[in-house]
């Protein structure tokens, strides 16, 4: 699953990750969501104001469990993705994230934002998994035993 153009709604389940910078969270969904679904769904990501770089501590997080989010950048939402998903998840981003209806809508918060340090972003990246999980479990993608995540045993 690369970040190419939507496909229609019908083909696989597409995920739509929205946060304010697209630096952190909704990349680190991003990522969880194309390891744990491989080529069984599609999803993109993009923020209301997009920031100059990922966020160093989420990408951090991410390879510590085996996942590489170093070739993903900060940008905008685009009304074609945002048409093309089954579903878009908010992380935060409040009225500034954009709604089109007849799309399901969840919005997920944490407690504490990433950012600020490595050990701030971990519980915040293991949140983000376990409702990965659930989504996929919800749309009927499954996991296949050679997606699943590698976490080194002194993060988790």
């Amino acid at each position: 699953m690369t970040d190419n153009a939507p496909t229609p709604k019908a083909d696989k389940p597409a995920v739509l990750f929205l946060c304010v910078h697209n630096a952190g969270k909704s990349q680190m969904a991003l990522g969880l969501f194309k390891k744990l679904a491989g080529d069984r769904a599609i999803a993109w990501s993009g923020g209301s104001e997009p920031g100059d770089q990922l966020n160093k501590f989420s990408v951090e997080a991410m390879a510590e469990i085996g996942i590489d989010i170093t070739g993903e950048y900060p940008k905008p939402w685009t009304d074609e993705r945002l048409r093309a998903a089954d579903v878009v998840i908010t992380m935060g981003c409040g009225d500034t994230c954009p709604y089109y209806p007849g799309t399901r809508y969840e919005d997920w918060s944490f407690n504490a934002p990433p950012g600020k340090s490595l050990d701030a972003v971990r519980p915040v990246r293991d949140a983000i998994e376990v409702k990965v999980r659930a989504l996929l479990a919800e749309l009927g993608v499954e996991i296949a035993p050679d997606d699943e995540i590698q976490a080194g045993a002194e993060t988790r």
